[in-house]
């Protein structure tokens, strides 16, 4: 029984998009993180990782960032490229500033500020040039076709 019910969670986990970050899904601010990683030479650094972009040995032994390392912002969501223009929301992290301004799975950004998105790497690189704990207008078309704006406050990833 308890085998049978562990299966089943590891199956609706999998479903819900837990396994998303092993996909090529671009986690938005984390690049950053990787690239300050890679530079300091830390073992299992990349955005190619199985945990979505965070190094592999993320504990004492992947040594300190630098102390110059500006602080980047970041949105708390997983993106790809959409079939149309814009960036494909694939996940939202809980908590955080995408969760927080109302993102959810399957909304595609349209516009983050004033800068117009047309893939997951305008967004990444408009996040990128955030300023964090400013609030940022993003335009977003929801799942059903709706229109929304919302306003998003980008966190800190340091």
């Amino acid at each position: 029984t308890t085998l049978l019910l562990g299966v089943f969670a590891a199956t609706v986990l999998l479903l819900a998009g837990a396994g998303l970050g092993t996909m090529g899904a671009t986690v938005i601010g984390m690049s950053k993180l990787a690239e300050l990683q890679r530079q300091a030479g830390a073992p299992g650094a990349g955005a190619g990782t199985p945990t979505g972009g965070r190094a592999a040995s993320a504990g004492p032994s992947a040594g300190p960032l630098p102390p110059s390392a500006p602080a980047a912002a970041t949105l708390g969501v997983e993106a790809v490229d959409d079939e149309k223009p814009g960036a494909l929301v694939v996940g939202v992290h809980v908590p955080g500033p995408g969760y927080a301004a109302g993102l959810v799975r399957g909304d595609v950004l349209l516009a983050f500020g004033t800068t117009r998105v047309d893939s997951a790497a305008d967004l990444a690189a408009a996040v990128s040039r955030a300023r964090p704990g400013k609030e940022v207008k993003v335009t977003v078309r929801h799942e059903s076709g709706g229109y929304q704006q919302l306003t998003a406050v980008p966190g800190v990833v340091t």
